[in-house]
This record gives structure tokens, C-alpha cells and sequence, in this order.
């Protein structure tokens, strides 16, 4: 399947590097460019993208409204958030807006491509020292609101509770199944019923639920609640 990206930056360098690295890549095709939040979201109509590389920082309407936008829409849209590390702030809305993963701008252009491909394929991206971190840093805050107080999670199994619990860690597949002795495709079995189950849109969501629940404390919290 070719992925049909569009770029959103205000900056046209940005999305000009972009545009160049991806062409070397038969299986992504840029298929639109936004310099704002507004532009990027007709976009989203006109062109249906699998994934919306996004900038939170562009004139009128943001990064974050644009993905709160797409992602409460009918099209199946997925969104990867463009971010620096001076931007936390920004990101915890992006966080609760939808997006599906977060890229650094200086990261590797290699890592930014598997990124891409990741969000497209409906999982998410969870990057030790920076989605995790913004996550665990957010779910803490006393300021995110009553949806972070911890309450059971119903309808799932102690099983799934557990396999829910070390998602929250940002434990992949395989270290899920190493952690708990079972096989990968049974791990990932688990994580596609907890998907449903709590209807969640991706992994993101499911780290997010997992804090929330008090299944993984913040780190600067003490243990973790009982569910």
C-alpha cells in the first residue's frame, strides 16, 4: 500500500526537505502541503491522507485544533505530531486532541519515515523519552482536569488489565509477550480486543487510558493504584 502523506509547516524548507525524502520512498506519496492548521484540514477532505505530518506552531488556527478537528471527523485520518523538546506544553494538548504519535524534528530522517509508516499501519508511536514522558508528565498534572482521577477499568479481563498495564510502561509487542510469557501474536491479540473493548483509536490512547486508571503512576508519583 503507497501512504498518502500530507506535510503541515508554515515553514517551506521544512516541508520541501520533507517532500524530497520522502519521493526516495515508493511506498509514500505527498499528496498535499498546509502552512496552517485551517489549510491542512480542507486538505484532509480533498485528498484523504492516511497521515497528516503536523506542526503545532503555524498561523490562525494550530496544529492542535487542526488534529482535534481530523481526528473527531468521519475520515480515518491519522496525525504525527511535528515537535521540538522546548514544546511539552503544546504536545499535552496534542495529546488529548488525537494525534497518534510525535516526531522531533531533529530526529533521524529514518526514524521519521518509520514513524510515518507506523501511524499509517494504525499503531502509534510511542518514543521512550518523549511520548512516555510527556504522557506520565501530563496524566500527573493536577491541572489536567477529573478524567485523570484513577477508577476501575471495566468490561476487560485481569489479563488485559495486565497487558494494558505494561502498554502504559510503553512496553511493545514483544517485550509484552516477553514480560508475560506468551507469544507475540497472542500479545498483539490482547492489544486489538483492549483496543475495542475501550474503544481506543490507537496505542496512544491506550497509554493515556492506563494512567488515567491508575495502572502506571506518573514518575513523580508513588506506587501505582490499584485498579
Amino acid at each position: 500500500m503507497t501512504i498518502r502523506v500530507v506535510l503541515a509547516d508554515d515553514q517551506p524548507l521544512v516541508r520541501s526537505g520533507l517532500r524530497v525524502l520522502m519521493a526516495d520512498h515508493p511506498d509514500l506519496e505527498v499528496v498535499g502541503e498546509a502552512a496552517t492548521g485551517a489549510e491542512a484540514v480542507r486538505l484532509v477532505t480533498d485528498v484523504a491522507p492516511h497521515v497528516v505530518v503536523m506542526d503545532i506552531r503555524m498561523p490562525g488556527m494550530d496544529g492542535i485544533e487542526a488534529t482535534r478537528l481530523i481526528t473527531d471527523g468521519p475520515a480515518t485520518t491519522r496525525v504525527l505530531i511535528l515537535t521540538t523538546f522546548d514544546e511539552d506544553e503544546h504536545v499535552y494538548g496534542a495529546l488529548r486532541a488525537g494525534a497518534s504519535g510525535f516526531v522531533v524534528k531533529d530526529m533521524a530522517l529514518d526514524d521519521l519515515l518509520t514513524a510515518v509508516r507506523v501511524v499509517a499501519a494504525g499503531d502509534a508511536l510511542i518514543a521512550p523519552g518523549v511520548t512516555r514522558r510527556l504522557i506520565a508528565d501530563f496524566i500527573g498534572r493536577p491541572e489536567a482536569g477529573p478524567d485523570c482521577s484513577p477508577r476501575p477499568v471495566e468490561g476487560i479481563t485481569d489479563r488485559e488489565r495486565e497487558v494494558l498495564t505494561l502498554v502504559g510502561r510503553g512496553r511493545s509487542n514483544t517485550e509484552i509477550a516477553e514480560d508475560l510469557f506468551i507469544t507475540v501474536a497472542t500479545a498483539k491479540s490482547h492489544v486489538s480486543r483492549l483496543l475495542s473493548k475501550l474503544g481506543a483509536r490507537d496505542r496512544v490512547q491506550l497509554v493515556i487510558t492506563a494512567y488515567e486508571r491508575g495502572l502506571v503512576a506518573p514518575p513523580h508519583a508513588g506506587r501505582p493504584r490499584n485498579p
